[in-house]
């Protein structure tokens, strides 16, 4: 038989089917001794029965399932029409008897706060806070059944219906429950944090209030006082104007009312209660085991709690093996790729990072993974004093400097930073890297001062492909454990080495140019031509861009080809080619492309990301905007322009080194460290290109192992491999893990549905505290958005915002405003007048590519993508770091 009502003090977390999570978070507490006012829930299974008296709702729900959050004009009608319906159905007689005895059982004369508690609500992973509705001070029987069945309505409305599918909930399955609960006539009230919401600080409990309801707070008509505690300390008061409040009215119902003036500037908790009220939430979030999200109020001297849900918009913190106070650097903003990275794709760039492990095979502990992503624990290298002086004394114009001189300064890591066996540790955790490093010194004074700087580029590449083909050779020749073992082994030890020989060039370029542009300032006194940067020979990723216009010039002759490009599919992609007049022809030059750049794809560094040779349309949008941005051959033609402008602006500097005092020897000093610096800039790109040719080979044996574990019915699908762990892999390959294999699977597929919404921070602490980059900048006009100038020059015109490359279809003359950029988006560059980035810096892709092109950059604007809107006309000024809206109406 249904259960229709259950009381608090009958259920618990465990009942959250019955109940929701709101009310089975208030069971929870109830059982648990917490002070919550005493109230029933009218179960999901009086929900079910209600809707299934509708003989509406199965069609209502089939058209709702298919709409789209983006949808809104649509989901406002469907939504409102449903509500509307279920409003009309009416309430069975068995259902409004077994409400009205528990209400009696609590007291008739009470009045009621009537809330809503769905399914999918107060979970570890979705909040759904605010969408449905809530009723106060409720009074009668008749007003008591009214508002269950306006919750129940509540479940479709708009934000609800949006917010549902946005979190991938079927509108099916998702039941309501309400809440019903003996009203607190409270002399003040609010909202409790256990968690510092802004800062992210898991010490700190923040605390709102105000005089009367909270849903004075909740709904914004008042400002609240905020107090903050930590370490048993009251840290932080903030006494707000208080000019209304919401308070009940005898009759039922609630009203906004002024505030007396003796009362609007008044503390509204006072000190001792604002500490007993934080011991209580941290006694709650001890219960729960997680951060959590609290409202309160105070009648007299008695705090109640009437809802406590976790906090699920707080960043995870990376786990640590000790209590040190540690800082993490988020890897995913200096490899310009921020998005969500499955377990084996983080568990194979930990095993990559070759240093702070005990064998190659193992992941490094220096590289942690959270919330999806990973994070470098720079807490040992920033525990030494010459670091921290460093930082405090840097004026570079670079987001990861000041986010980390901004932890160093603060008194809290003064105090608690580790003092003792720093050095130690980081000679024992890091010893390889320095062992690498420290074989490089003899290697980059060769280069430097001996050897031909244009065999850079043919000594660069000379060793990787042999080694890649070897190692390519060794893992398919094994299957199984054994080639899961191998390829840890290639990673954590050959890859990095493969490395080596490029991160040299790279190095020494970096060198000669610091060299040349000290020079030049000390001999001349002037910057250097910002013309010098463009076109070097060797750029893996700029040559990537010049056979995207090459295809471009092969497709548009062939208008039977333009067309299918247009229409194709993946899965027969290549097959429909060859049925099209010019097909074969672009087949062919296709080919060629794939062979060299086919294992790439945006997000590469992420294993698990699907590559262009296996979803070819992912490189359709960049070559039909390069062929409606672009003339048959501009691409080569532009690049031998840059080539010349740089060449000429060369020989001017060199020219004028020459008049100046003993000007031939120094001319010919400061030409080779210019040839230095052009023949090995564009090698910076060929470390990463090296790592992703390994990935494919990673990822090819993988997936063949992972085929035949779905063949055996072990997995469902072969890409559910990517939710597992290196380690793990090998345990399942090895017949263990087997029987638990799926659920671990689904237990990180539904991680991965919160994760994929949270934004990284750049820096974060142990304590979960967030920093963020904070600049100025005199040069900016008032209002412009502030940056960091990566590529000189100044540039108008419309802004095209793109969120993913394979959305990416500019025109000629727009300006690309991204999140960021990797090789991946290099081809849309030919058509971009400027590039405006929210993640970068000055050796970042995005920054060296747009000096090669010579378009003007400013990286590092933050939420550009967010100010920014396509068709707005601005300025983006590349050599001062700002970029500023001439026109805030997009263009029709």
């Amino acid at each position: 038989m249904e259960t229709y009502v259950l009381l608090f003090n009958e259920m618990d977390r465990a009942n959250l089917s019955d109940v929701g999570g709101k009310g089975a978070n208030l069971g929870e507490m109830c059982k648990a001794g917490f002070p919550v006012p005493p109230g029933f829930c009218v179960t999901t299974a009086a929900y079910r029965h209600f809707i299934e008296t509708s003989n509406e709702m199965d069609a209502l729900l089939d058209s709702l399932n298919q709409l789209k959050p983006e949808q809104l004009d649509e989901i406002r009608l469907l939504g409102q029409r449903i509500r509307d319906h279920l409003l009309t159905v009416t309430l069975s007689e068995q259902i409004k008897s077994v409400i009205i005895d528990a209400w009696t059982k609590l007291g008739r004369d009470h009045a009621y706060a009537v809330r809503s508690s769905a399914t999918a609500e107060d979970l570890p992973t979705a909040s759904f806070a605010g969408q449905q509705e809530t009723y106060l001070n409720v009074k009668g029987s008749d007003q008591l059944i009214e508002a269950v069945q306006k919750c129940w309505a509540s479940l479709f409305t708009d934000r609800a219906i949006v917010y549902r599918a946005n979190n991938g909930f079927d509108h099916r399955s998702v039941y309501l429950s309400v809440v019903v609960q003996r009203m607190v006539y409270p002399d003040v009230s609010g909202i409790m944090f256990t968690a510092d919401p802004i800062t992210g600080h898991r010490h700190t409990v923040s605390i709102d209030a105000g005089f009367g309801l909270g849903e004075a707070l909740v709904s914004g008509i008042v400002t609240a006082d905020l107090y903050k505690v930590r370490n048993n300390q009251i840290i932080l008061k903030q006494i707000a104007k208080k000019e209304k409040g919401i308070f009940p009215i005898s009759q039922g119902g609630t009203e906004i009312k002024a505030l007396p003036p003796e009362l609007q500037q008044k503390q509204a908790l006072p000190d001792r209660m604002i500490m007993e009220l934080a011991e209580l939430g941290r006694r709650i979030e001890q219960h729960y085991g997680s951060e959590q999200d609290i409202e309160w109020c105070l009648e007299g001297d008695q705090i109640y709690i009437v809802q406590s849900r976790p906090i699920t918009s707080l960043y995870p913190v990376p786990a640590a093996d000790d209590d040190h106070y540690r800082v993490y650097y988020s890897f995913g903003h200096k490899q310009m790729m921020t998005d969500y990275i499955k377990p084996l794709g983080t568990s194979v760039l930990r095993t990559l990072v070759p240093f702070d492990k005990d064998s190659f095979r193992e992941e490094s502990r220096s590289l942690v993974e959270a919330g999806g992503r990973l994070f470098f624990d720079y807490s040992f290298p920033i525990y030494l004093k010459s670091v921290q002086r460093k930082l405090s004394e840097s004026s570079m114009v670079d987001d990861d400097l000041l986010a980390l001189k901004k932890v160093v300064l603060r008194e809290e890591f003064q105090q608690r930073a580790l003092k003792r066996g720093v050095k130690r540790h980081i000679f024992r955790a890091y010893k390889p890297l320095l062992g690498f490093f420290g074989k490089m010194v003899p290697r980059l004074l060769k280069i430097i001062y001996f050897e031909d700087p244009h065999r850079a580029l043919e000594r660069a590449y000379a060793t990787f492909e042999r080694d890649l083909a070897r190692h390519q050779q060794a893992v398919f020749q094994r299957s199984g454990a054994e080639r899961i073992k191998l390829i840890q082994e290639i990673a954590g030890r050959d890859l990095f080495l493969s490395t080596f020989d490029s991160l040299t060039y790279t190095l020494s370029g970096f060198i000669a140019w610091t060299i040349v542009d000290r020079k030049v300032k000390k001999w001349l006194g002037e910057e250097l031509s910002a013309s010098i940067h463009k076109s070097p020979p060797g750029n893996v990723t700029s040559e990537m861009g010049l056979m995207i216009g090459d295809l471009a010039d092969a497709a548009r002759n062939c208008p039977e080809v333009v067309a299918y490009l247009q229409r194709a599919e993946d899965n027969t992609f290549y097959e429909g080619l060859k049925k099209i007049e010019g097909g074969d022809a672009f087949k062919a030059e296709l080919d060629q492309f794939m062979k060299k750049y086919g294992m790439r794809s945006p997000g590469e560094i992420d294993m698990t990301r699907v590559r262009w040779k296996e979803a070819p349309t992912m490189i359709v949008p960049s070559i039909l905007s390069h062929m409606r941005s672009n003339a048959p051959n501009e691409h080569r033609e532009k690049f031998k322009q840059g080539e010349q402008e740089a060449n000429e602006a060369i020989q001017a500097l060199l020219a004028r080194i020459k008049a100046t005092r003993g000007g031939s020897r120094k001319a010919k000093k400061l030409s080779r460290f210019i040839s230095l610096f052009r023949n090995t800039v564009g090698i910076r790109e060929l470390p990463k290109y090296i790592i992703i040719r390994y990935f494919d080979i990673f990822r090819e044996a993988i997936l063949d192992e992972a085929k035949i574990l779905s063949e055996q019915g072990i997995i469902e699908t072969k890409e559910d491999v990517f939710y597992l762990k290196l380690d793990e892999l090998i345990a399942l390959l090895n017949n263990r893990l087997k029987d638990d294999v799926k659920d671990l699977i689904y237990y990180r597929n539904m991680l991965e549905i919160r994760y994929r919404n949270l934004t990284p921070p750049r820096v974060i602490t142990s304590d979960g505290e967030v920093f963020t980059a904070e600049r100025s900048n005199e040069e900016a006009p008032p209002g412009a958005l502030l940056g960091i100038p990566v590529s000189a020059g100044v540039a108008e015109g419309y802004v095209k915002v793109v969120l993913r490359l394979e959305e990416g279809k500019l025109n000629k003359g727009d300006i690309l405003v991204a999140p960021y950029t990797d090789p991946g988006w290099t081809p849309l560059f030919y058509s971009a007048k400027a590039l405006v980035t929210e993640i970068g810096g000055m050796m970042t892709h995005g920054s060296v590519v747009a000096r090669e092109y010579g378009i003007p950059a400013v990286v590092g604007v933050e939420n550009a993508t967010k100010i920014l809107k396509d068709g707005q006309y601005i300025r983006v000024d590349g050599t001062n770091g700002f970029v500023e809206i001439l026109d805030g109406s997009p263009k029709s």
